[in-house]
């Protein structure tokens, strides 16, 4: 079993990163752990401090089931408890087991909990919590209502009659009729209703409606639940119904380990414009002898066809895929297609607001991350699916990082158009040199560099490269 040691210079109890790396080699002694690697956070840090970066992007080039990360103390992964209990559970979602040299145990709901119930004095944030709270035990409404309702006098929720009869809709098609999400999503776009935005509906959103307990006539927030505040759009027994089959589908409730791909958010549908998504198929069958067999199948779909059963069934083979890909961007370097740079500043600014996205998005993953762990403060949530949230949400979490991380390598180039260019070009020949020899973060960090979009059509796949 190999060791990989995580320090910080402003480590709990002001240890020197010597006296550190002497404990952790005495710790890898003690337990018969082979030391492989050190990685050290030189500063503070943040949420994408560079050791924790390389240590993660190490994790990711080797087999986790053989590797053990240790660190002076669980506190020693952030510079507070949230972000050493996030990271803790990153880690843990990538498959690695965390060792702390000074606890007999790893970090754990417990700790978890009392993270959250570190007070924090009289924070406008409480207040505000408060303030909301003692309106939800009114029935007040607080935030967008669910679709179907409205909020009308005295703040409650009222019918919009149009909307209305879809909600039941749903519910007979999928009670009564027997569909499945899909089916019902594509027959809903098929007969032309539409979202509340005027889009098409997916199977998360026709799931959301069949979950939200708010069509029995119950308001529920914060913890608060006031029963009859408004009309009811399905009866009691109905509902029971429609959450007996959706639970009775689930099959595994064994947390779901991420499958990355290497075209994540690049691809798009050449049909429909929506983008291809990673999907990953399993297959069982039994030769001739009776020996049973199995295999993974990985592929890219249409989004639009895997979520709202619109557009065609136009999938391709991860691998096959991502090598069309390579010889696509080969031949536009050969063709001497990289643009021009522009000499303005809308690139930077985009890149900008890009950033300015990608961490709104991060905030609102701890926000869930907070919220599942208030949940099971208040009783609402059982301790047992605590973990398996929470390491989901850190897994996602991660994904953001990692864009995150490339959108600020590229908000962070000031250089002239012509450096520009020249870097871009660079880049794009060592993409192409060392694909097979990168490791799957650095690859796709430089495909994002280089790359706007990839067009995929069943007979062609265009690359568009950033200017």
């Amino acid at each position: 079993m190999r060791a990989f040691g995580y320090f910080r210079d402003a480590a709990p109890g002001g240890r020197s990163l010597a006296e550190q790396n002497k404990a952790f080699l005495d710790y890898c002694g003690r337990e018969g752990l082979e030391a492989a690697d050190t990685f050290v956070e030189a500063g503070p840090g943040n949420g994408l401090a560079p050791g924790f970066r390389q240590l993660v992007a190490s994790l990711r080039a080797s087999n986790t089931a053989d590797v053990v990360v240790v660190v002076p103390a669980v506190g020693a992964l952030g510079v507070s408890h949230r972000d050493a209990v996030f990271r803790y559970l990153q880690l843990e979602a990538l498959g690695a087991r965390v060792a702390a040299i000074d606890a007999a145990a790893p970090a754990g709901d417990d700790q978890i909990i009392a993270w959250l119930r570190e007070e924090d004095g009289t924070s406008l944030g409480a207040r505000v919590r408060a303030a909301m709270r003692r309106k939800a035990v009114k029935g007040e409404v607080l935030g967008r209502p669910p679709y179907g309702y409205k909020v009308g006098s005295r703040r409650r929720l009222e019918l919009i009659p149009e909307e209305a009869v879809v909600v039941r809709y749903i519910f007979r098609l999928y009670l009564h009729e027997r569909m499945g999400i899909r089916l019902i999503a594509r027959r809903l776009n098929e007969e032309g209703l539409k979202t509340r935005r005027g889009g098409n509906w997916s199977m998360v959103s026709i799931r959301d409606i069949l979950r939200n307990r708010a069509y029995l006539g119950t308001y529920s927030r914060f913890g608060v639940r006031v029963p009859g505040s408004h009309p009811p759009l399905v009866s009691a027994d109905d509902f029971g119904l429609v959450q007996d089959r959706l639970n009775a589908r689930r099959t595994s409730f064994a947390p779901r380990v991420a499958s990355h791909y290497l075209l994540s958010g690049l691809a798009e549908c050449g049909y429909c414009g929506n983008k291809l998504i990673g999907v990953s198929r399993k297959q069982s069958w039994k030769r001739r002898d009776g020996k049973p067999m199995s295999n993974a199948y990985r592929y890219y779909q249409c989004e639009s066809r895997t979520n709202q059963s619109v557009c065609g069934y136009h999938t391709r083979r991860a691998a096959d895929l991502e090598e069309q890909v390579r010889a696509a961007l080969a031949e536009t370097i050969r063709s001497g297609g990289l643009p021009e740079a522009d000499e303005g500043d809308a690139g930077r600014a985009e890149q900008a607001r890009e950033v300015q996205r990608l961490r709104a998005r991060a905030r609102a993953i701890e926000r869930r991350f907070e919220g599942y762990v208030a949940a099971v403060t208040k009783g609402r949530l059982a301790r047992e699916r605590l973990h398996e949230l929470a390491r989901a949400a850190a897994a996602d979490r991660l994904a953001i990082d990692d864009l995150l991380d490339a959108a600020e390598r590229r908000s962070e180039v000031h250089a002239s158009a012509a450096e520009r260019r020249s870097e871009r070009a660079l880049g794009v020949v060592h993409v192409l040199d060392a694909w097979q020899e990168l490791p799957f973060a650095e690859l796709q960090a430089g495909l994002r560099d280089a790359v706007a979009r990839i067009t995929v059509t069943d007979d062609c796949v265009r690359v568009s490269l950033r200017p």
